[in-house]
């Protein structure tokens, strides 16, 4: 059973920090591009960032640059998102994905989390 699950987000304060964890099972994570996505209400999913097994390659949304950190720990087959400088338009339901083929490329992944509430007030 394929198995990717979120924790860690809340209710924040704009300009203050949260980090989201996401806990896969063990053939979900190996050799697998991990992304983080997140959708707000009456708003298509969007794609946030994205980091590759051997972490040879991190791909960030232009939003997000400079302030969140996709970060993985491919021992504990966990992937990291530290989210900064939170923004009220960052409030969403975030979501962590994985893929084992290419298709990462084209933002479209395999198997997805049941996602997170982040909700950043002004």
């Amino acid at each position: 059973q394929v198995q990717l699950v979120e924790s860690g987000g809340g209710l924040v304060q704009a300009g203050g920090s949260l980090r989201l964890s996401c806990a896969a099972s063990g053939r979900t994570f190996v050799g697998s591009t991990m992304g983080w996505f997140r959708q707000a209400p009456g708003k298509d999913r969007e794609f946030v960032a994205a980091k590759t097994w051997s972490n040879d390659y991190t791909d960030y949304a232009d939003s997000v640059k400079g302030r969140f950190t996709i970060s993985r720990d491919n021992a504990k087959s966990t992937v990291y998102l530290q989210m900064n400088s939170l923004k009220p338009e960052d409030t969403a339901v975030y979501y962590c994905a994985a893929t084992r083929s290419d298709n990462w490329r084209r933002y479209e992944y395999d198997y997805w989390g049941q996602g997170t509430q982040v909700t950043v007030s002004s």
